[in-house]
Order: C-alpha cells, then structure tokens, then sequence
C-alpha cells in the first residue's frame, strides 16, 4: 500500500529503510530542502470515552496537555520503570489520541494496552492507511505552509486537522513531520518533489541523532529506564501527574539520582554502522554502554546515539575497532517539564 514511495522513484532496503538514487542526501538535507518517507514510524490511535483515562494511567505524559496544539513526549513502562515504547502523543479529537513511535512496537505496544482498554471502553488501532512523510531544509515551513495550507507548528506541536497533521521536530535543520492518508500521499509528496529532492529516511533518522533523540526499537525493548535516554531532558517525562505504570521507579531513580547510564552521542573514526545493541568499549575492552542509533553522516563516517555509563573516568572509546569521540548535545541534561513547554508556548 505504499505505491506512493515507489511512484517517487524509491526503493525498499527493508520493511523500515527506504533509499532514492539523488546523490549526497544527507548533504542535501544541510545545503537545500528534502523530502522522505518515514517508515521506520508508525501510528496506532487510541479511541473512546475513556481513551484519555487509559492513556493517563499507562504513559508518562501529562495526558491533558496534549490539547490538539502542544503535542508531548510519551513513554511507556513496565511495572519495572523500563521503557517498552516511547512516541509523541497527538489528540485528534475529544475522543481520539494518536502516537507515533517505531513501526516494530506498534503490535507489541497496541497488545500491552489490550490489557487495560476493555476497563476504559476504548479501542487500539494500528494505522496502516496513513503515511509519515518528513521535510527537511531551509524552506520546509514555507513548503508545508503553501502545500498544507497549514501554519508549521513550534517543535513538538501541531497543526492542521483530523485528516492532516503537521508536527515539527528539533534538528540541526528545520523538521516537519506529516501524518496523511495513503490516498492524499502520492499528490502531496508529487508536488512537494517538485521543490524538494526526495531522499531515504536515513537522513531523517541522522538528524534525530543529531538531534539527541532515540527512538525506542525491540533491540532495546523493556531495557531502559527513561532518563537512559535523557527522556525527562525532552520534556517526555511529567513527575507533576499521578501514578502510572512504573511511576514509582522513574521516580525513584530521579530524585535519588540513580540514572547511572545516559544517552551521549558520538561519532567513529569510520564508516562502518554498528548493529544497534553494539557494545561501546573503553581503553581495555571493557563495555561501557551500547549502541541505541547509527546513521552516516554528511562526510560518509557513522554517528551513533549510545547509552553510556555516567563514570567520569570513563577514558578512550570505540566500537567494533572504530575509535568514538563524543560529541555535544543540543540540550542540557536536566528535567525539562513537560508543563513548562506546554505553559511557554501557549
């Protein structure tokens, strides 16, 4: 069903990766303005009269805050504090939620809330009839302004209405996120093409590295607490709400500062990309973390997201025989209150 990606002149690599043949797409996304498939995501609604109760007993986020213009940050947790997807969370409408996260946890997420939709007289629904197209570049607003006749949104907000939504995403370059009908698909990601040179997904998933945000995949499933990932940096944790499952562990581990890994960002003398789960090693071979994102940037050498050990003696790092040098993200790692991004922009 995603004929659209093809009649642009893609090629599947896998069910998550897609490629085109325009040359240097990560440099294009930093010199121009690109378009590209996100299939790696996908979406699953959460509907009915208690869809808003189901979800505020179950993610992190502050459920009432996702108002149809701020769109938090989510996870979801065992009974052990450790992540089993995060997303951001939209509302459609009074009785409809959205969340996009990685398209390989949308069954295993939609059967964990299975088990708490009947008390709530909600339904879960994976979204196999739309589409996540991502715009990249200097002139992305302006691009989805004219083709949307939607006003962009601030970062993790939306715009538009129940049939097209509008999200933008922090990055190096300004990011916007669609979420569309398959039918709408292929007019929209033509015109935009006219404009825009259509480009793999890699590009995207880079900058989200580059970004300092990983997304949750089965290789890391029921492994992490939150703060792992700097979550609660984002603004996706909320210790404002009342209890949700695991709670008490994501809170635990905050307020006794027990978060003994966290996520860092570095780049390898190489252009080898490790397979996610890939130890990080120190001078004597000994693991002090593990590969969460890998992406090529821009000049063919690999970036990667890694959870690491918060050790301050931690020394000389590699992967897989490619030496790593870390490298700065693009936010401070302290609690950022979902309230407070809600409060800023309203």
């Amino acid at each position: 069903m995603n004929d659209w990606i093809t009649a642009l002149g893609g090629r599947y690599l896998s069910d998550e990766r897609v490629t085109f043949d325009t040359p240097e797409p990560a440099r294009q996304a930093m010199e121009h303005t690109v378009i590209t498939p996100l299939v790696h995501l996908g979406v699953l609604d959460v509907s009915g009269p208690g869809a808003d109760k189901l979800l505020q007993g179950q993610a992190s986020a502050q459920i009432d805050l996702a108002n149809g213009s701020f769109a938090p940050l989510a996870c979801f947790c065992s009974a052990k504090g450790r992540m089993l997807a995060n997303a951001q969370l939209l509302r459609i409408d009074a009785e409809r939620y959205r969340l996009i996260l990685h398209r390989d946890l949308l069954a295993p997420l939609r059967d964990h809330l299975k088990k708490f939709a009947p008390f709530y007289k909600s339904g879960l629904a994976i979204r196999d009839d739309l589409a996540l197209l991502g715009l990249i570049g200097k002139e992305a607003q302006a691009l989805a302004e004219v083709r949307f006749d939607v006003a962009p949104p601030a970062v993790w907000h939306q715009s538009g209405d129940e049939k097209v939504q509008l999200l933008a995403h922090p990055g190096p370059q300004h990011r916007l996120l669609a979420c569309l009908t398959l039918e709408q698909a292929e007019a929209v990601a033509t015109r935009l093409n006219e404009q825009a040179a259509a480009v793999g997904n890699a590009v995207w998933c880079l900058q989200d590295i580059q970004a300092g945000l990983a997304w949750l995949t089965p290789a890391h499933r029921d492994a992490l607490l939150p703060q792992m990932i700097n979550w609660e940096a984002l603004g996706g944790v909320s210790f404002k709400k009342g209890c949700y499952t695991g709670q008490e562990v994501v809170a635990r581990a905050h307020f006794r500062g027990q978060v003994k890994k966290r996520l860092a960002r570095a780049q390898l003398e190489g252009s080898r990309l490790p397979e996610l789960g890939a130890s990080v090693v120190d001078a004597n071979g000994k693991a002090s973390g593990e590969v969460v994102a890998a992406e090529l940037d821009a000049y063919g050498q690999a970036e990667i997201l890694a959870v690491l050990t918060t050790r301050e003696d931690i020394g000389p790092l590699s992967v897989d025989g490619q030496a790593a040098k870390l490298l700065k993200l693009p936010y401070p790692i302290e609690r950022l209150d979902p309230e407070q991004l809600a409060q800023a922009s309203a």
